[in-house]
Protein backbone atom coordinates (compact mmCIF):
# COMPACT_ATOMS: atom_id res chain seq x y z
CA UNK A 1 0.00 0.00 0.00
CA UNK A 2 1.37 3.40 -1.00
CA UNK A 3 0.78 5.48 2.15
CA UNK A 4 1.97 8.64 0.48
CA UNK A 5 -0.59 8.41 -2.35
CA UNK A 6 -3.32 7.48 0.13
CA UNK A 7 -2.66 10.61 2.19
CA UNK A 8 -2.78 12.90 -0.84
CA UNK A 9 -5.89 11.17 -2.23
CA UNK A 10 -7.79 11.47 1.06
CA UNK A 11 -6.76 15.10 1.46
CA UNK A 12 -8.14 15.96 -1.98
CA UNK A 13 -11.36 14.13 -1.10
CA UNK A 14 -11.88 15.39 2.49
CA UNK A 15 -10.08 18.73 2.52
CA UNK A 16 -8.30 17.94 5.79
CA UNK A 17 -6.87 14.84 7.43
CA UNK A 18 -5.58 13.57 10.77
CA UNK A 19 -2.78 11.05 11.22
CA UNK A 20 -5.12 8.78 13.21
CA UNK A 21 -7.39 8.34 10.18
CA UNK A 22 -4.58 6.88 8.06
CA UNK A 23 -3.39 4.71 10.96
CA UNK A 24 -6.90 3.26 11.18
CA UNK A 25 -7.14 2.72 7.40
CA UNK A 26 -3.75 1.03 7.03
CA UNK A 27 -3.16 -0.66 10.38
CA UNK A 28 0.39 0.72 10.41
CA UNK A 29 1.87 2.28 13.57
CA UNK A 30 1.36 5.98 14.24
CA UNK A 31 5.12 6.60 14.15
CA UNK A 32 5.42 4.96 10.72
CA UNK A 33 2.47 6.85 9.22
CA UNK A 34 3.60 10.13 10.77
CA UNK A 35 6.88 9.95 8.84
CA UNK A 36 4.95 10.17 5.55
CA UNK A 37 3.02 13.20 6.76
CA UNK A 38 6.21 14.93 7.87
CA UNK A 39 7.95 14.21 4.56
CA UNK A 40 5.03 15.62 2.56
CA UNK A 41 5.06 18.70 4.80
CA UNK A 42 8.80 19.18 4.17
CA UNK A 43 8.14 19.05 0.44
CA UNK A 44 5.53 21.78 0.84
CA UNK A 45 2.67 19.64 -0.43
CA UNK A 46 0.72 19.61 2.85
CA UNK A 47 0.68 21.77 5.99
CA UNK A 48 0.01 21.02 9.65
CA UNK A 49 -2.39 23.34 11.44
CA UNK A 50 -3.21 23.38 15.14
CA UNK A 51 -1.62 21.45 17.98
CA UNK A 52 -2.43 18.31 19.96
CA UNK A 53 -6.12 17.33 19.54
CA UNK A 54 -6.73 20.23 17.19
CA UNK A 55 -3.95 19.27 14.79
CA UNK A 56 -4.85 18.32 11.23
CA UNK A 57 -3.19 18.39 7.81
CA UNK A 58 -4.45 20.21 4.72
CA UNK A 59 -3.18 20.64 1.20
CA UNK A 60 -0.73 23.52 1.22
CA UNK A 61 -2.64 26.09 -0.79
CA UNK A 62 -3.85 29.50 0.42
CA UNK A 63 -7.54 28.64 0.15
CA UNK A 64 -7.28 25.54 2.34
CA UNK A 65 -5.00 27.18 4.87
CA UNK A 66 -7.32 30.16 5.28
CA UNK A 67 -10.43 27.99 5.58
CA UNK A 68 -9.04 25.72 8.29
CA UNK A 69 -7.33 28.48 10.21
CA UNK A 70 -10.66 30.23 10.71
CA UNK A 71 -11.82 27.21 12.69
CA UNK A 72 -8.67 27.10 14.85
CA UNK A 73 -9.13 29.89 17.36
CA UNK A 74 -7.08 28.48 20.26
CA UNK A 75 -3.31 28.04 20.67
CA UNK A 76 -1.75 26.25 23.64
CA UNK A 77 1.85 25.28 24.19
CA UNK A 78 4.10 24.39 27.11
CA UNK A 79 7.82 24.53 26.35
CA UNK A 80 11.19 24.66 28.05
CA UNK A 81 12.26 28.27 28.58
CA UNK A 82 15.73 27.77 27.07
CA UNK A 83 14.25 26.61 23.75
CA UNK A 84 11.67 29.39 23.45
CA UNK A 85 11.92 32.67 21.54
CA UNK A 86 9.20 35.33 21.74
CA UNK A 87 9.10 36.19 18.03
CA UNK A 88 9.19 32.55 16.91
CA UNK A 89 6.37 31.69 19.32
CA UNK A 90 4.26 34.58 17.99
CA UNK A 91 4.83 33.34 14.44
CA UNK A 92 3.78 29.82 15.45
CA UNK A 93 0.47 31.20 16.70
CA UNK A 94 0.08 33.11 13.45
CA UNK A 95 0.99 30.23 11.14
CA UNK A 96 -0.77 27.33 12.87
CA UNK A 97 -4.05 28.94 13.96
CA UNK A 98 -6.52 31.64 13.03
CA UNK A 99 -6.04 33.56 16.29
CA UNK A 100 -4.25 36.38 14.47
CA UNK A 101 -5.93 35.99 11.07
CA UNK A 102 -7.26 39.05 9.21
CA UNK A 103 -6.74 41.46 12.10
CA UNK A 104 -6.85 45.22 11.72
CA UNK A 105 -3.30 46.48 11.26
CA UNK A 106 -3.28 48.42 14.55
CA UNK A 107 -4.65 45.44 16.55
CA UNK A 108 -2.06 43.08 15.05
CA UNK A 109 0.72 45.54 15.96
CA UNK A 110 -0.52 45.77 19.56
CA UNK A 111 -0.79 41.98 19.84
CA UNK A 112 2.78 41.60 18.58
CA UNK A 113 4.23 44.23 20.91
CA UNK A 114 2.36 43.11 24.03
CA UNK A 115 2.90 39.37 23.48
CA UNK A 116 6.61 39.57 22.68
CA UNK A 117 7.29 42.00 25.54
CA UNK A 118 5.44 39.92 28.13
CA UNK A 119 6.95 36.63 26.94
CA UNK A 120 10.42 38.20 26.86
CA UNK A 121 9.98 39.27 30.49
CA UNK A 122 9.22 35.67 31.45
CA UNK A 123 12.21 34.39 29.47
CA UNK A 124 14.68 36.85 30.98
CA UNK A 125 13.42 37.27 34.54
CA UNK A 126 11.55 34.18 35.70
CA UNK A 127 14.33 31.57 35.83
CA UNK A 128 11.52 29.06 35.20
CA UNK A 129 12.20 25.69 33.60
CA UNK A 130 9.05 25.87 31.49
CA UNK A 131 6.60 28.48 30.24
CA UNK A 132 2.97 27.93 29.25
CA UNK A 133 1.55 30.01 26.39
CA UNK A 134 -2.15 30.27 25.61
CA UNK A 135 -4.01 32.36 23.04
CA UNK A 136 -7.70 32.46 22.15
CA UNK A 137 -9.85 34.45 19.79
CA UNK A 138 -13.57 34.98 20.19
CA UNK A 139 -16.09 36.97 18.20
CA UNK A 140 -14.97 40.34 19.55
CA UNK A 141 -11.58 39.95 21.28
CA UNK A 142 -8.20 38.24 21.52
CA UNK A 143 -6.89 36.90 24.82
CA UNK A 144 -3.32 35.85 25.67
CA UNK A 145 -1.90 34.18 28.77
CA UNK A 146 1.76 33.57 29.65
CA UNK A 147 2.54 31.52 32.77
CA UNK A 148 5.92 30.72 34.29
CA UNK A 149 6.88 28.85 37.45
CA UNK A 150 9.87 30.88 38.54
CA UNK A 151 10.68 33.37 41.28
CA UNK A 152 7.61 35.56 40.71
CA UNK A 153 7.66 39.13 39.43
CA UNK A 154 6.75 40.87 42.68
CA UNK A 155 9.16 38.84 44.82
CA UNK A 156 11.90 39.41 42.26
CA UNK A 157 11.42 43.19 42.48
CA UNK A 158 11.31 42.99 46.29
CA UNK A 159 14.62 41.13 46.40
CA UNK A 160 16.45 43.27 43.83
CA UNK A 161 15.14 46.62 45.13
CA UNK A 162 15.26 45.62 48.82
CA UNK A 163 11.58 46.38 49.36
CA UNK A 164 9.46 45.30 52.33
CA UNK A 165 6.50 43.59 50.65
CA UNK A 166 4.68 42.81 47.40
CA UNK A 167 2.65 46.01 47.54
CA UNK A 168 5.80 48.14 47.52
CA UNK A 169 7.03 46.05 44.57
CA UNK A 170 3.80 46.76 42.66
CA UNK A 171 4.08 50.47 43.43
CA UNK A 172 7.63 50.46 42.06
CA UNK A 173 6.54 48.58 38.95
CA UNK A 174 3.70 51.00 38.19
CA UNK A 175 6.03 53.96 37.68
CA UNK A 176 7.51 52.52 34.52
CA UNK A 177 11.21 52.61 33.58
CA UNK A 178 11.92 50.33 36.54
CA UNK A 179 13.75 47.06 35.89
CA UNK A 180 15.68 44.43 37.86
CA UNK A 181 17.78 43.63 34.76
CA UNK A 182 19.07 46.98 33.40
CA UNK A 183 21.67 45.28 31.19
CA UNK A 184 18.91 43.76 29.05
CA UNK A 185 15.73 45.75 29.79
CA UNK A 186 14.66 49.39 29.87
CA UNK A 187 11.67 48.68 32.12
CA UNK A 188 9.24 49.99 29.49
CA UNK A 189 7.51 46.75 28.43
CA UNK A 190 4.82 46.48 31.09
CA UNK A 191 4.25 50.24 31.17
CA UNK A 192 3.51 50.51 27.44
CA UNK A 193 1.62 47.22 27.29
CA UNK A 194 -0.64 48.45 30.09
CA UNK A 195 -1.52 51.49 27.93
CA UNK A 196 -2.10 49.57 24.69
CA UNK A 197 -4.30 46.62 25.64
CA UNK A 198 -7.84 46.82 26.98
CA UNK A 199 -7.15 44.62 30.00
CA UNK A 200 -3.87 43.46 31.56
CA UNK A 201 -3.63 41.17 34.61
CA UNK A 202 -0.41 40.31 36.45
CA UNK A 203 -0.68 37.64 39.14
CA UNK A 204 2.09 36.43 41.41
CA UNK A 205 2.45 35.35 45.01
CA UNK A 206 -0.49 36.74 46.94
CA UNK A 207 -1.23 39.75 44.71
CA UNK A 208 -3.16 40.50 41.53
CA UNK A 209 -2.52 43.71 39.60
CA UNK A 210 -5.17 44.74 37.06
CA UNK A 211 -4.94 47.48 34.42
CA UNK A 212 -8.49 47.95 33.13
CA UNK A 213 -8.51 50.48 30.31
CA UNK A 214 -12.20 49.87 29.65
CA UNK A 215 -12.97 51.67 32.91
CA UNK A 216 -9.67 53.60 32.91
CA UNK A 217 -8.46 52.39 36.30
CA UNK A 218 -5.86 50.24 38.05
CA UNK A 219 -6.68 47.74 40.80
CA UNK A 220 -4.57 45.81 43.30
CA UNK A 221 -6.22 42.75 44.84
CA UNK A 222 -5.24 39.96 47.23
CA UNK A 223 -5.19 36.36 45.99
CA UNK A 224 -6.68 33.66 48.19
CA UNK A 225 -4.05 31.14 47.08
CA UNK A 226 -0.32 31.76 46.68
CA UNK A 227 0.69 31.60 43.00
CA UNK A 228 4.13 30.22 42.28
CA UNK A 229 5.84 32.16 39.51
CA UNK A 230 3.93 34.70 37.43
CA UNK A 231 0.85 34.64 35.22
CA UNK A 232 0.40 37.54 32.81
CA UNK A 233 -2.76 37.74 30.72
CA UNK A 234 -4.09 40.47 28.49
CA UNK A 235 -7.05 41.11 26.22
CA UNK A 236 -7.63 43.46 23.32
CA UNK A 237 -10.91 44.11 21.52
CA UNK A 238 -10.88 43.42 17.78
CA UNK A 239 -12.38 46.83 17.04
CA UNK A 240 -9.78 48.71 19.10
CA UNK A 241 -8.77 52.03 17.57
CA UNK A 242 -5.56 52.39 19.59
CA UNK A 243 -2.42 53.16 17.64
CA UNK A 244 1.09 52.23 18.83
CA UNK A 245 2.68 55.41 17.54
CA UNK A 246 0.18 57.63 19.37
CA UNK A 247 0.83 55.83 22.67
CA UNK A 248 4.60 56.01 22.21
CA UNK A 249 4.39 59.69 21.26
CA UNK A 250 2.37 60.46 24.38
CA UNK A 251 5.09 59.19 26.71
CA UNK A 252 8.27 59.88 24.73
CA UNK A 253 10.04 63.08 23.73
CA UNK A 254 11.39 64.24 20.37
CA UNK A 255 14.39 61.93 20.69
CA UNK A 256 12.04 58.96 21.35
CA UNK A 257 13.20 58.66 24.96
CA UNK A 258 10.63 57.34 27.44
CA UNK A 259 10.34 60.62 29.33
CA UNK A 260 6.82 60.88 30.77
CA UNK A 261 4.96 58.80 33.34
CA UNK A 262 1.70 58.84 35.29
CA UNK A 263 1.44 57.96 38.98
CA UNK A 264 -1.89 57.10 40.60
CA UNK A 265 -1.50 58.36 44.17
CA UNK A 266 -4.46 56.38 45.53
CA UNK A 267 -2.39 53.20 45.16
CA UNK A 268 0.03 54.50 47.81
CA UNK A 269 -2.50 55.21 50.58
CA UNK A 270 -2.21 51.71 52.08
CA UNK A 271 -5.55 51.99 53.82
CA UNK A 272 -4.93 55.35 55.48
CA UNK A 273 -6.60 58.66 54.71
CA UNK A 274 -3.52 60.83 55.01
CA UNK A 275 -0.33 60.15 53.10
CA UNK A 276 2.90 60.70 55.00
CA UNK A 277 6.31 62.13 54.05
CA UNK A 278 7.77 58.61 54.04
CA UNK A 279 5.09 57.49 51.59
CA UNK A 280 5.91 60.50 49.43
CA UNK A 281 9.54 59.38 49.29
CA UNK A 282 8.38 55.93 48.21
CA UNK A 283 6.26 57.47 45.44
CA UNK A 284 9.16 59.63 44.26
CA UNK A 285 11.79 56.90 44.25
CA UNK A 286 13.05 56.44 40.68
CA UNK A 287 10.98 59.26 39.17
CA UNK A 288 14.04 61.43 38.58
CA UNK A 289 14.54 59.40 35.36
CA UNK A 290 11.61 61.24 33.76
CA UNK A 291 11.24 64.73 32.33
CA UNK A 292 7.50 64.97 32.98
CA UNK A 293 5.48 63.40 35.79
CA UNK A 294 1.69 63.44 36.04
CA UNK A 295 0.46 62.76 39.59
CA UNK A 296 -3.15 61.62 39.46
CA UNK A 297 -5.05 62.31 42.70
CA UNK A 298 -8.35 60.81 41.58
CA UNK A 299 -10.00 58.97 44.48
CA UNK A 300 -7.76 60.66 47.09
CA UNK A 301 -9.80 62.61 49.66
CA UNK A 302 -6.87 64.47 51.17
CA UNK A 303 -3.12 64.29 51.73
CA UNK A 304 -0.98 65.16 54.69
CA UNK A 305 1.14 68.28 54.75
CA UNK A 306 4.27 66.13 54.97
CA UNK A 307 3.43 64.38 51.70
CA UNK A 308 2.64 67.62 49.87
CA UNK A 309 5.76 69.33 51.20
CA UNK A 310 8.05 66.43 50.30
CA UNK A 311 6.73 66.23 46.73
CA UNK A 312 5.93 69.77 45.66
CA UNK A 313 8.55 71.73 47.57
CA UNK A 314 11.50 69.56 48.68
CA UNK A 315 11.71 67.15 45.71
CA UNK A 316 10.68 69.75 43.14
CA UNK A 317 13.40 72.14 44.37
CA UNK A 318 15.99 69.39 43.98
CA UNK A 319 14.69 68.61 40.46
CA UNK A 320 13.63 72.00 39.05
CA UNK A 321 13.89 70.91 35.42
CA UNK A 322 11.33 68.11 35.84
CA UNK A 323 7.77 69.11 34.95
CA UNK A 324 5.67 67.89 37.90
CA UNK A 325 1.91 68.23 37.51
CA UNK A 326 -1.04 67.33 39.73
CA UNK A 327 -4.33 66.29 38.07
CA UNK A 328 -7.77 65.26 39.35
CA UNK A 329 -7.07 66.81 42.75
CA UNK A 330 -10.04 67.93 44.87
CA UNK A 331 -10.05 71.18 46.85
CA UNK A 332 -8.60 69.54 49.97
CA UNK A 333 -5.59 68.18 48.07
CA UNK A 334 -5.14 71.41 46.11
CA UNK A 335 -5.19 73.39 49.38
CA UNK A 336 -2.28 71.33 50.77
CA UNK A 337 -0.29 71.60 47.53
CA UNK A 338 -0.77 75.37 47.28
CA UNK A 339 0.09 75.78 50.94
CA UNK A 340 3.56 74.24 50.60
CA UNK A 341 4.52 75.94 47.32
Amino acid sequence: MDVRDLILRELRKQGELRVAEIVKRTGFSRAYVNRFFQQLAKEGLIALLGKARQSRYVEANPKNLSRVKKELRIFQESVKRKTLSEDICFNRIKESTGVLQDLKKNVHAICYFAFTEMLNNALDHSDSDKIDVFAKRSADRIYFRIRDYGVGIFHNIMAKKKLQNELEAIQDLLKGKQTTFPEQHSGEGIFFTSKMVDLLRIESGKKLLIFNNLVKDIFIKDRNVFLEGTEVSFMILLNSSKQLNRIFNKYTDSSFEFSKTEVKIKLYQMGTEYISRSQAKRVLNGLDKFKKIIMDFEGVETVGQGFADEVFRVWQNVHPKIDLQAVNANENVLFMIKRVI
